[in-house]
């Protein structure tokens, strides 16, 4: 199988790949990938260093939005797993115009190569911001979307959508011909930022009172869902993909600054944020009945193991 994957220097892309290529994935033997990936602000070529001279990896410098470049580089593959896209909410505030470049006219530039070369296969990852806030309950596949930023907004197009995640490195519309399938992942920069201030030394900064909440998966199993959803998920479906953890921002500062050993006077209370939704929830019955998902690694587990990686590898984020 040949596998293009956008976005494939990023936090989860990065580890998309390389657990295709370690054989980690099923249904992964023999496959090879090909990543195109602008490195941007949230990439970086370091994440793909344990894979770089594999023989079955292929690296494209390039920008989604390039229709000439992105025909080109999809050309022979049977499959699109597609990661690209601007990301964060305070950055889709405060200028709403790469986000609308990149998470739609990019997605469309790809759906459009896509259906010109007969790639079998779309798998769009996605946000469960396209939900808004969830005030009760779990959010299902066939809620009504009802984003509330930019960001959002723009990422509202396809199928696999997922909540956050911990891990390591962290920083619709369908064309004929080809069986598109989104999976909604939600990136949020909150673990990196406060492991790397306070091994650091530093404050973090803390939303208001920090009682919004957020469900948490590791990028591990997040991968897992993806591969999944790729091998065997219905064409033209929404799969959400959570973690079953949820936490306040309060409670999970909490449990930083215990990894870290550190106390709250480290925490410096901010101004709440525009748009800031009340709490996220995915409702996983959908993937879970049909493909068999379930979260493989607690979300102590995957909390230690990222900050231990924080501590260990300060030479890949100390820059």
């Amino acid at each position: 199988m040949r596998i293009f994957v956008t976005g494939g220097a990023g936090f989860i892309g990065s580890q998309y790949v390389r657990a295709l290529l370690s054989g980690e994935l099923p249904g992964a033997d023999g496959a090879r990938v090909t990543v195109l990936d602008k490195l941007g602000h949230g990439s970086n070529t370091a994440n793909l260093g344990p894979v770089a001279e594999h023989p079955a990896f292929r690296f494209v410098h390039g920008d989604i939005c390039d229709a000439e470049l992105v025909d080109e580089a999809v050309r022979g593959h049977d499959v699109i797993v597609h990661f690209a896209a601007e990301s964060h909410v305070d950055r889709s505030i405060d200028d709403a115009r790469p986000f609308v470049t990149a998470n739609v006219l990019g997605t469309q530039v790809l759906l459009d190569a896509a259906r010109r070369h007969g790639v079998g296969r779309f798998v769009h990852v996605s946000t469960d911001e396209v939900y808004g806030s969830i005030p009760q309950g779990r959010g299902t596949e066939a809620q009504p979307l009802a984003p509330n930023s930019p960001y959002a907004r723009r990422r509202r197009v396809p199928i696999c959508w997922c909540c956050p995640r911990t891990g390591p490195m962290g920083w619709t519309s369908s064309s004929p011909g080809a069986r598109t399938i989104t999976v909604l992942i939600r990136i949020r920069k909150v673990i990196p930022l406060f492991v790397t201030n306070l091994l650091r030394g530093r404050q973090v900064p803390l939303y208001g009172e920090g009682g919004n909440v957020r469900e948490w998966l590791h990028v591990a199993d997040h991968c897992l869902a993806v591969q999944l959803v790729l091998r065997g998920g219905r064409p033209g479906h929404v799969y959400n993909v959570g973690g079953g953890t949820e936490l306040t921002n309060r409670e999970l500062t909490g449990r930083l600054l215990e990894s870290c050993g550190a106390g709250w006077d480290r925490v410096e209370p901010v101004a709440d944020r525009l748009g800031h939704d009340q709490r996220y929830s995915l409702d996983m019955t959908k993937i879970r009945n049909e493909l068999g998902f379930a979260p493989q690694q607690s979300f102590e587990t995957g909390l230690k193991a990222t900050v231990e990686w924080y501590r260990e590898n300060t030479s890949w984020w100390d820059r």
